[in-house]
């Protein structure tokens, strides 16, 4: 470097040795600013390959009761396939969860409550690989509903609604009777869909049967996707729809097997 400056200089006879010893200085401090850049910018590459490689998505909360088994997670970034339509949420707050399981099923959770308390479940079940079994027991449901009660499960019969008969059971609990929550069950094998939940609407068993009557009535599918069955499962219940009974009309009707605290015989075949 040496030699070669001092042959620029014998080459420029005409500049003070003073300011070519300058200008040599702010050379040296160009490339010396050149070198720290090129340092810099190839530590900012390598941090940025680092943070891209670490897995920033939110470390899944532990599964809601709902959920039995380490493999479900909450999937939050998944829409609402479903929704209850004009449900009576006077008072009421509502939330929609979605959880997933690694070999296929996926679980769409819809829950109500009033003043923290929580009033009504609905699950809708599609299962994936991961199924053992047909569908959520009796038991399952009342766990859901409260691990710490409602352990006596008594048959409540059937309430009519657009997918066909729903199976219903009582949860027994030291309220008595005159407290007790109704559970639901529904398998459509055809559209590979289990309906499940529970219900803690009305006051007495006759506007619970009729309020689980309802939510069926008013359930819709928001997105079918790639699951041309489930669509025409829907397509064909909305067919089928039937008005909710409530209030006065209740009152009249409450000997009807839809809403009756007891079956009566049924009108016509299943």
């Amino acid at each position: 470097m040496r030699s070669f400056l001092a042959s620029r200089r014998q080459s420029q006879p005409g500049i003070h040795p003073a300011l070519q010893s300058f200008a040599d200085e702010c050379r040296g401090v160009i490339w010396r600013l050149l070198a720290y850049m090129g340092a810099l910018a190839f530590l900012v590459i390598i941090a940025i390959s680092l943070f891209e490689s670490i897995d920033l998505e939110p470390i899944a909360e532990p599964a809601a009761r709902s959920i039995s088994g380490a493999s479900w997670s909450a999937a939050g970034r998944s829409p609402p396939a479903f929704a209850v339509s004009h449900f009576e949420s006077a008072g009421k707050t509502e939330a929609y969860e979605v959880f997933r399981h690694p070999d296929g099923g996926r679980r769409d959770v819809l829950r109500w409550s009033m003043a923290d308390r929580p009033v009504a479940e609905l699950e809708l079940y599609r299962p994936g690989l991961e199924a053992a079994r047909a569908g959520p027991s009796a038991d399952d449901v009342a766990g859901r509903m409260d691990p710490g009660g409602f352990r006596e499960i008594a048959g409540e019969g059937i309430v009519d609604s657009k997918f066909g008969p729903v199976a219903l059971f009582g949860f027994a609990d030291r309220l008595g009777d005159s407290q007790r929550c109704l559970g639901f069950m529904k398998n459509l094998a055809a559209a590979n869909l289990q309906v499940s939940g529970w219900s803690c609407q009305g006051d007495g068993l006759p506007a619970r049967r009729a309020a689980i009557a309802c939510t069926f009535n008013r359930l819709v599918l928001l997105a079918a996707r790639n699951e041309p069955r489930l669509a025409e499962l829907f397509a064909h219940a909305e067919l089928k729809r039937g008005d909710c009974v409530s209030g006065a009309a209740l009152s009249a009707s409450s000997a009807d097997w839809v809403s009756g605290a007891q079956n009566p015989s049924l009108r016509g075949s299943l």
